[in-house]
């Protein structure tokens, strides 16, 4: 019989009204599941770039002070002023942290007990926990012989890279481009366009990244820090007629140069010259923002053309019930293939909030992604 605590320990991030960011170690009570609802002992849940954004705002990590002690951390740092009116709705509150995770059902409410020792993965929010109480829903029964450490990345980044094959498919585009293109995202994004048979533009920012993707198999894999970048990145549009792309860098000129490029690509076939430029839709999808200065958009790609923002949720939801359910299903099956994840470290929740991990996830960069595991330590 699995002895479970009264309380728990949970990563909290806290913006105080005077412009602090204060992240602590809080202990919280155990819930007790309702009727639909289950008891998860997290074993596993990542550091994703979107759960960096709830967990340090943007405070400045190059000035955060250490303090408190190892079993108790509490890592401050200053927020700039001029974000703090748009932080209005979260000042004063401490908010838990952690888009998704794994971990074994220890308790079940009575309509769920079928689920009662289980290995399940989990979305929901406030992963960076020993402990989480959700909804039965809210979880997906991993296959047998899967760990908590390989289903902890089951959702964002595998529902993220199914979101945009089938947002390409259902708005008519048949190939697509993808920037930071060698993330652990990116991966799963290649291996899903190869089993499909769809044509994917990959745009990286070193011959390092470069040669990540090639192993795996990418064909189109164009290197931005190239002097013939712009000259490789139109040919590439040419070949596969990718007229979708999905940004993750969203500042400077990266999605200019996009649909620049596939205007160009557009109009090598041209038989008739229009100053409107071609009718070819073109589409960038803005999903992250690893660049922080403001998006530049140039005047030379026509008026066919449309720059927004997309979400997994807002997508999910657009979708309903039915598919939202089938691409999960993809994802359970293809956890150690199609969407398995790998990880540099794995790490406690107190090392989490440590100055020498800090200084390693919080730069996002490819092939340094770490995993909390709340039972270490």
């Amino acid at each position: 019989m699995t002895t479970i605590a009264d309380t728990g320990l949970q990563i909290r991030s806290l913006i105080k009204k005077s412009g602090e960011l204060e992240l602590t170690l809080a202990s919280v009570k155990v819930p007790e599941p309702r009727e639909n609802e289950v008891l998860v002992r997290v074993e596993a849940t990542p550091l994703n770039p979107s759960d960096l954004g709830l967990l340090f705002g943007p405070a400045d990590m190059a000035a955060a002070k250490f303090s408190g002690s190892a079993d108790s951390p509490v890592v401050t740092a200053p927020v700039p002023q001029a974000a703090m009116p748009g932080l209005a709705a979260r000042l004063d509150q401490q908010m838990p942290v952690g888009n998704e995770g794994a971990g074994v059902v220890v308790k079940a409410g009575s309509a769920v007990k079928d689920l009662l020792g289980k290995t399940v993965s989990m979305i929901g929010g406030g992963m960076y926990a020993q402990y989480r109480c959700l909804k039965a829903s809210d979880c997906q029964v991993l296959p047998e012989g899967t760990t908590p450490a390989d289903g902890a990345s089951w959702f964002v980044n595998p529902m993220t890279a199914l979101g945009m094959t089938e947002t390409m498919r259902r708005e008519g585009h048949t190939a697509l481009v993808h920037t930071a293109a060698a993330s652990n995202l990116g991966q799963m994004l290649n291996k899903i366009c190869i089993k499909d048979g769809i044509a994917l533009v990959n745009i990286v920012r070193n011959e390092e990244q470069a040669a990540i993707l090639k192993k795996i198999g990418a064909k189109y894999v164009i290197d931005s820090s190239s002097p013939n970048f712009i000259a490789e990145l139109t040919r590439a549009l040419a070949e596969t007629k990718a007229t979708i792309a999905f940004d993750a860098i969203r500042g400077g000129r990266l999605a200019s140069q996009i649909l620049s490029s596939m205007e160009a690509a557009a109009n090598l076939d041209a038989k008739t010259y229009s100053r409107y430029g071609s009718d070819v839709r073109k589409q960038v999808y803005a999903y992250g923002r690893l660049n922080t200065s403001m998006m530049e958009l140039g005047a030379d790609f026509g008026f066919a053309w449309s720059v927004s923002g997309w979400l997994l949720t807002p997508f999910l939801q657009q979708i309903g019930p039915a598919d939202t359910q089938r691409l999960r299903a993809r994802v359970a099956s293809e956890l150690k293939t199609t969407f398995a994840s790998h990880y540099a470290k794995t790490i406690s929740l107190r090392e989490a909030l440590t100055k020498d991990a800090i200084a390693v996830y919080n730069k996002r960069a490819t092939g340094e992604k770490y995993l909390i595991d709340p039972t270490k330590g």
